[in-house]
């Protein structure tokens, strides 16, 4: 749920999605659920000349399973909080 929590906080932000098919888009995160399935609107293909049948799309779901990388706006990431709060759920797991 952590991770979970962090995407929620960044509703709204540029972020970059690559998939694990090699397609990095670029979009405004609209939302994410709980299996960090992410829903983007005004998408742009880093590599239009290989995928051009993606430059009609303007708003896409990604279904979570299928990515390999979120890139953050580095402003908005607290590495320091995540990895305090990562610590923290792995020590309440680990007393389970």
């Amino acid at each position: 749920m952590l991770f979970y929590s962090f995407f929620k906080s960044l509703v709204g932000k540029e972020v970059v999605v690559e998939l694990k098919n090699d397609l990095s888009i670029c979009g405004t995160l609209h939302s994410v659920d709980q299996f960090l399935n992410i829903k983007l609107t005004d998408i742009n293909v880093t590599d239009p000349e290989k995928y051009p049948h993606m430059l009609s799309v303007k708003t896409c779901f990604i279904r979570g399973s299928v990515v390999r990388y979120v890139q953050l706006p580095a402003d908005e990431c607290d590495t320091q909080l995540l990895q305090d709060a990562t610590r923290k759920e792995a020590a309440q797991n680990k007393q389970r």
